[in-house]
């Protein structure tokens, strides 16, 4: 069996840094290249973000893409108490790559071109809004098929938001992406909802522990995570948004799924639809339990998480 190959795009933040470590520790795992794409912060942040953590890890070999820089509808969404204005916690680092190490050419032109070459075969990990993975579809109508499969940190089953009443960041920044990738994409499509994200928060003892190993990654780790943990602390008051304590790598919940599906231990199959219009609800994923919407492809919903093989793949990101 060759290794599995992954083609990322991601919006550089927290999160993304977490899932992308944890992918380049994976041994079984080559990664293709990755796609940068509006969000945590602007794209230049996020493009300089990933070569950071590409050069943290010797990793400088992945190609890197710039993608959108705003919706489809040319807007722009981004909230830097979360994230910081950077993306990565606002501990600039002045030994990072410049922006000339990113590839000339566009990352939905590139994510074609990759697809192409390695027909039935690429997993394509989308933890940002999915701006590029539309264009993708638009510019290839064949693209959605020609994929292994599409794993996605985004939307919500129970219209829980954490940016607007009822819709999760990465499809409200992107509503009209969100609904091509899920009306067009026939490979199997893997979701790992916000709710998922939050049912299976890491303890903080466990992420004390994980961040303050003696090594580069790790303080690295400490270092962008403190901004997000003070955070989170000073928010969790509100019990039915987090469901207790802990911290949320939200983006590592469908990486890690990438990687060894194994860690998915119970999920559901539906139709999944955006909503588009409502003035309260915007952005929200719907799932369609009934099925009277009667969809022909239908997508993989996260339920139950192995929270011991998850913390494994990121006690590895960090070694």
């Amino acid at each position: 069996m060759g290794k599995k190959l992954l083609l990322l795009d991601v919006d550089c933040g927290v999160d993304d840094a977490q899932a992308m470590m944890m992918a380049l520790a994976a041994p079984d795992v080559h990664i293709l290249g990755i796609t940068c794409t509006h969000g945590n912060t602007n794209i230049e942040n996020v493009c300089k973000n990933v070569l950071r953590v590409l050069q943290l890890c010797n990793r400088m070999e992945i190609p890197v893409y710039r993608g959108a820089g705003i919706s489809l509808l040319g807007e722009r969404l981004h909230d830097p108490a979360y994230h910081g204005k950077d993306g990565l916690g606002d501990v600039p680092d002045p030994n990072a790559p410049g922006l000339e190490h990113i590839q000339a050419e566009h990352a939905v032109n590139a994510m074609i071109r990759i697809v192409n070459k390695h027909v039935g075969q690429v997993c394509l990990v989308a933890v940002g809004p999915l701006t590029n993975v539309a264009l993708a579809a638009k510019m290839d109508p064949t693209f959605p098929t020609k994929l292994k499969s599409l794993y996605i940190m985004g939307g919500n089953m129970e219209a829980r938001g954490n940016v607007r009443v009822c819709s999760e960041f990465n499809f409200v920044t992107d509503p009209e992406a969100a609904s091509i990738v899920l009306s067009h994409f026939t490979c199997p499509t893997h979701i790992a909802t916000w709710e998922y994200s939050l049912r299976h928060r890491l303890p903080w003892d466990f992420f004390r522990q994980w961040v303050n190993q003696n090594t580069e990654k790790a303080r690295f780790m400490k270092n962008i995570t403190a901004l997000t943990t003070q955070y989170v602390k000073d928010d969790q008051g509100n019990k039915e948004l987090f469901f207790g304590e802990g911290f949320v790598s939200c983006d590592s919940y469908a990486m890690a799924a990438a990687i060894d599906e194994s860690v998915v231990t119970e999920h559901a199959v539906y139709g999944v639809s955006v909503e588009l219009h409502g003035s309260l609800t915007r952005g929200m994923m719907v799932l369609d339990t009934l099925d009277l919407l009667k969809l022909k492809h239908k997508a993989i919903v996260f339920l139950k998480c192995d929270m011991e093989k998850f913390k494994q793949l990121l006690v590895n990101a960090v070694k």
